[in-house]
């Protein structure tokens, strides 16, 4: 009886989902997708790579590995017995964009046309131009491009990305893989998103999957506005697992318009190194709550110095716009006019005080911490110098927060690890080595905390007889860490 009652009651109740799921209310994106999806752009930028000629062939025909599987291509940093010279190739990158104007200004991702010697634009008619880079931001990692039409444009307007709000309808338009005019749709899953990546980080994350070849596409909410630039993923399999981010329209509005005036960006400049007012900085400051930006060093000469501002103040306001994060201040004072007096307001040994500090530029004064901070520095080895792995150096290559080691800030142009894309900005992480403890050989790791102690360890390994020593580089072009394999000999 038991049983027929069970079989009953799942009967009643499949039948009543049954009867209102036609009631329930989802929205439709076609309307959304056939008026915009010609405003979405596909771009292929195309850059020249020359790869370098070495010596060291050793003695194998046409420098190769006696081994054949040494020379696979995922086995090259390791067992690398140099390649004859090859010619000048192309390469190529694909990447996603959007009209903003009826006269053909594009915007898309910084990486996505960065260092290319040609850049063409393909509409959603199949119509190819080649464009014009009016304007590149590696700091916001956004692009403005321009192509000439003999006929109007359809394009698509920012709305205000301050008005979003969680679980808000969104939709995705790009060149996923290669597939043009592809529309994904989900929700915002998050607003404010800090990942680390930069000093202007306050993403949308959303769920709509976004894919390689979607950078730099719109992320349009139901109201047919862009609200977020599409530029990244989270993902451990290179494929969408519904974790994406996207530049939100209020910052990127900004710099699109100075990219569009100036063909560079404006950025107010304070001249301050900050840090986030943590727990135990409230306690150790005797501050009253953890808000704000703690002033971790000021720039000799700088805004902020000539203006009263010193190391160990925490900044609660600029012109009456609260600071509750340190990348609030960030921000703030990016988009604020060159020139202009803000009124500051901090906590200094616990007293409150107002100052006004007139802003300089950001752009040629980036390095100004430098002198300021008197950093450490390496002699050079294997074509490289070493220094400190500062916050400014973090925050101007985009080193994400978990790598640690020491900042590569110069390369020999004819070296080996120029060729092997390690450039100004990379940082070392560990130095890998053969060691010999009586008959036994095997490998030895020593992670890299100071620039002296890996310049002391390279030249110990030199002098030893190493020929080849085995690097965990971080390097900004790939934005991972991975195994990069030199010779010494090849300063």
């Amino acid at each position: 009886m038991n049983k027929y009652k069970l079989i009953l009651y799942s009967t009643i109740v499949s039948v009543f989902y049954l009867s209102n799921a036609n009631s329930i209310s989802l929205p439709d994106f076609t309307e959304l997708a056939e008026k915009y999806a010609p405003s979405v752009v596909n771009i292929l930028s195309e850059k020249k790579v020359e790869e370098k000629e070495t010596e060291d062939k050793e003695d194998y025909p046409e420098g190769r590995s006696p081994f054949p599987f040494f020379d696979d291509e995922r086995f090259r940093d390791f067992f690398d017995r140099r390649q004859p010279p090859r010619n000048k190739r192309p390469q190529r990158t694909g990447g996603s964009g959007f009209i903003i104007s009826e006269d053909g200004y594009i915007v898309t991702n910084n990486h996505v046309v960065e260092g290319a010697t040609s850049v063409k634009v393909t509409l959603n008619n199949e119509e190819t131009f080649d464009a014009e880079i009016v304007g590149l931001d590696s700091r916001m990692d956004l692009a403005l491009l321009k192509i000439n039409a003999d006929r109007k444009l359809p394009f698509i307007s920012f709305g205000d990305s301050k008005r979003s709000r969680v679980g808000e309808w969104v939709i995705a338009i790009g060149n996923p893989m290669g597939l043009g005019g592809s529309v994904t749709a989900g929700i915002i899953s998050a607003l404010g998103r800090d990942i680390r990546s930069g000093p202007y980080d306050s993403f949308i994350q959303t769920d709509a999957p976004i894919n390689r070849g979607n950078s730099g596409g719109p992320l349009i909410n139901l109201n047919g506005e862009v609200i977020g630039v599409n530029t990244m993923i989270y993902s451990q399999t290179g494929g969408s697992i519904g974790i994406g981010f996207s530049i939100p329209s209020e910052l990127v509005a900004p710099v699109i318009t100075q990219l569009k005036e100036y063909g560079e960006t404006r950025r107010g400049w304070l001249g301050v190194i900050i840090e986030e007012v943590t727990e135990k900085v409230v306690k150790d400051m005797d501050l009253n709550e953890e808000r704000g930006a703690l002033i971790q060093e000021v720039v000799k000469g700088g805004p902020a110095e000539k203006g009263g501002i010193e190391k160990g103040d925490v900044i609660l306001k600029f012109d009456d716009f609260p600071i509750n994060k340190m990348r609030d201040l960030t921000t703030k004072v990016a988009n604020s006019e060159i020139g202009r007096k803000a009124k500051i307001e901090l906590v200094r040994f616990g007293k409150k005080i107002n100052l006004t500090v007139k802003l300089g530029r950001l752009e040629g004064n980036e390095d100004s911490y430098i002198s300021a901070n008197e950093s450490k520095t390496s002699q050079k080895i294997l074509g490289l110098s070493f220094g400190e792995l500062t916050q400014e150096i973090k925050r101007k290559y985009r080193v994400p927060s978990n790598i640690k080691g020491v900042a590569v800030i110069d390369v020999g142009e004819d070296s080996e690890a120029f060729s092997k894309k390690i450039t100004t900005g990379s940082v070392l992480m560990s130095i890998t080595h053969q060691k010999i403890s009586g008959n036994l050989t095997y490998q030895s790791t020593v992670q890299v905390k100071d620039p002296v102690q890996a310049f002391e360890l390279l030249k110990e390994r030199k002098e030893a007889g190493d020929k080849r020593i085995l690097l965990r580089v971080w390097r900004p072009e790939y934005r991972v860490s991975s195994l990069v394999a030199l010779s010494f000999g090849k300063e």
